[in-house]
């Protein structure tokens, strides 16, 4: 499929009477595609997005039209809100441990890229805290320096292992025994996707 068809078949699984903070809807998304104006359609197409939970064939097909586009960050970020519909979300406010206090020595990066290890409260029968695998994604942010703090999403590798996870709770990022930065969860938003074995 072309890049047009693939932004409208994402346009048609906004449902009707979606419209985002400044009132755009799908039919300035039909408006900008029917000038070829794809890239500025693609972008409403993912504010659209942002509010709502829509389909992972919505995510796939403006995946795809950001490749065919070469527009990376954009691709890989309709790609990670795709494995938001499969796995869930936890949105939280993310403070990282200044330089020295851990063995990390760079920034965070930002799209995605990082699969952590977070101490969510489970405990293993010996006592110890039982680490998870999330992937975190940096919001608004390229990447995240030492020592500070931004809200980021984190997509759990097995989402039934995160159900007791709950709005105002602190969490623990590890990349090592240490604690590197600590979480206080914001939102917690369920798999829409059902998955095998999850």
């Amino acid at each position: 499929m072309d890049v047009p068809g693939l932004l409208e078949a994402a346009g048609l699984l906004v449902p009707e009477g979606a419209a985002t903070e400044n009132s755009i809807t799908v039919n300035d998304v039909w408006e900008y595609l029917a000038h070829d104006e794809w890239e500025v359609a693609l972008g409403l197409l993912e504010e659209l997005g942002d509010d709502r939970p829509l389909p992972a064939a919505f995510w796939q097909s403006l995946a795809d039209a950001a490749e065919r586009l070469r527009l990376e960050r954009s691709a890989a970020w309709c790609r990670w809100r795709c494995s938001e519909t499969h796995h869930g979300v936890v949105r939280a406010e993310l403070t990282l441990r200044p330089a020295g206090s851990t063995f990390r020595k760079r920034p965070v990066p930002g799209p995605g890229v990082l699969r952590p290890m977070w101490d969510i409260g489970r405990r293993l029968p010996t006592g110890e805290a039982s680490l998870h695998i999330g992937g975190l994604w940096v919001e608004y942010t390229p990447s995240l320096e030492l020592g500070e703090r931004a809200a980021v999403r984190i997509v759990p590798l097995t989402p039934s292992q995160w159900t007791d996870v709950r709005i105002g709770q602190e969490i623990a990022m590890h990349e090592d025994r240490a604690v590197a930065a600590t979480a206080v969860v914001l939102e917690v938003r369920p798999p829409t996707v059902a998955v095998a074995g999850g």
